[in-house]
């Protein structure tokens, strides 16, 4: 009774493997699927739409407007004024920055701020964008983004961009 219970186990996992789909391929470890560390990337794969020069002709030019767009975000939320600190500078003479850089909301002060409590400030939408996570300057395309003088001194030392 015991080896036909035994049997049976065996036989209902042979049949489960034989019922799988392929294998995932973000599981794939360093021996093979299911085999060795974990797969070789956590993401999962991005759905290429059009080709790369499509898609370049489309955000070349667009991207002026982007960055206008999102320095009038920046602008709003922050003062991006030249405010230096006298006598303070960074490592190599960069002056410091002075002041609070948040903007607050028309007609709040730090004060009234401090003496509402977390709820009336929530309640009235008080609460400084600054402090708010800003958005990626152009989501739908994703990625990183480097300012300009990044990808010059890229250029310079290892002659990529």
């Amino acid at each position: 009774m015991l080896a036909g219970l035994i049997l049976s186990f065996v036989h209902a996992g042979a049949q489960q493997e034989a019922q799988t789909s392929a294998p995932n391929p973000y599981l794939k470890g360093t021996q093979g699927y299911d085999k060795g560390p974990r797969g070789l990337t956590s993401y999962q794969a991005i759905a290429i739409d059009q080709p790369f020069a499509a898609r370049m002709a489309h955000d070349v030019p667009a991207k002026p407007a982007i960055e206008r767009a999102h320095q009038a975000l920046l602008e709003a939320r922050y003062d991006l004024g030249d405010h230096p600190a006298k006598g303070v500078t960074m490592e190599r003479g960069k002056p410091l920055q002075e002041g609070v850089r948040v903007k607050l909301p028309p007609g709040v002060t730090w004060e009234q701020l401090a003496a509402m409590s977390p709820d009336a400030i929530r309640e009235r939408g008080q609460w400084p964008k600054g402090f708010l996570p800003l958005p990626h300057p152009f989501h739908p395309a994703g990625g990183f983004v480097f300012p300009k003088q990044e990808i010059d001194a890229i250029k310079r030392q290892d002659g990529r961009d």
